[in-house]
Parts: structure tokens; sequence; C-alpha cells
């Protein structure tokens, strides 16, 4: 038995865990929910099945999982990155955190932006947008009343925010250029001087 093969004998039941989530990561990843399997997950982990469905039950568990701690993860970025005093300024540093998390962990962010294979789960496109969205909301809802908007539409413009930098996130990391704080300046452009000249009630132009 090699060294690697002893150290893997000797896991706690606390690194396991975390080896599984990792390879579950990895996997889901790389082939989605789908095609990923029990069989691939424990081969990668040099363990067997057993062992998979004891800590998690099976790959519906592990899947939840991994996606619970990436979402986490990637909330978690964007609230700490966001520490100036402006709104334009807050927005860019929520636009780089998201984008960093991109760059940074591809394969989180691939599972993220797979469907959920259980309906009404996280996992979604939508749902990381939510969840990203009720972070970005209170900077939304603060400006809307110094400038005399409704605050409790908000929240559609946060996830009209959000879910556009997700959304070109999404081909960036496909294409790898430009570089993310040139991607960051150009969606902040976009989204800030759209809510700069924002009409207090817009009307639709063509009625029936």
């Amino acid at each position: 038995m090699t060294d690697t093969e002893e150290r893997r004998s000797r896991m706690t039941g606390q690194e396991r865990r975390a080896q599984l989530l990792d390879v579950g990561r990895s996997v889901f990843a790389a082939v989605g929910y789908e095609a990923a399997s029990i069989e691939e997950i424990a081969k990668r982990a040099r363990i067997t099945k057993p062992v998979v469905y004891e800590h998690f039950g099976g790959k519906e568990g592990l899947y939840a999982v991994v996606v619970d701690r990436e979402v986490r993860h990637l909330v978690d970025s964007i609230t700490a990155a966001l520490e100036g005093d402006h709104p334009k300024v807050l927005l860019e540093q929520a636009a780089l955190g998201l984008l960093t998390y991109i760059e940074e962990e591809p394969d989180g962010f691939k599972v993220l932006i797979r469907d959920s294979p259980v309906a009404g789960g996280k996992g979604s496109l939508a749902s990381v947008i939510g969840d990203i969205a009720d972070q970005v909301e209170y900077i939304l809802a603060n400006e809307f009343k110094q400038r005399g908007y409704d605050p409790k539409l908000s929240p559609i413009y946060s996830r009209a925010l959000v879910g556009m930098v997700v959304l070109v996130g999404e081909w960036w990391q496909g294409v790898g250029k430009p570089n993310r704080e040139v991607v960051a300046a150009h969606l902040v452009n976009l989204a800030w001087n759209g809510l700069k000249d924002m009409k207090p009630e817009p009307e639709l132009g063509a009625k029936r």
C-alpha cells in the first residue's frame, strides 16, 4: 500500500466527507447531475459505493450539499466585497465579486448554472440569481428611497442586474476574455447609466 492509499484509508469521517464533496463537485461540473454516477464518484475517491451512501444517502444528497456549499461560498464572497459608500461602487464590487468567483471557482460555477434535479430545490440558475440578488437588493432599495422611487420595486431591478451579470459571466467563462475588470466595468456602465436615467413610473411605449 502506498503512502497516499494508506492516508485515504485513515481519513476521519469529516475528512472523507470533505473529500467526497470535492470529488462530487468535479464530477457534477464535468458531466452534469444526470450523467454523474455514484460508481464514478467512488472510483475517483478510491473508495467503495457504500461509503458514499453512508455519508450522503445517495447522489441526490451529495449534489444538494455540493450546491448549498457553492451558493454560500458565492454569496459570502459577494457580501464580503461590498465595502463602498456609494451605490455605483457597491455595484462594481458586487460585479467583480461574482466574476472573481467564476474565474477562481470554475467547477463550482458550472455546477450552479445547471438545472437542479429536485423540483423547487437549489441549484437552478434562477435560485442562484435570487440568492445573490437578495444581497444586492438593499443597495437599490436605499438608492430608490433617495431618488423618490418605490423601494418595493427594488427586487425587480436587483434580479435583473444580477441575472445580467450571471449570464454574461457564463459566456465569459467560456471565452476567457476580456479580463474581469473590463467585463465588470462594461456591466456596471450599462446598469448604472440605466438606473441613473430611470423613470419613476415607466410605461410601455406600444399599447394595444
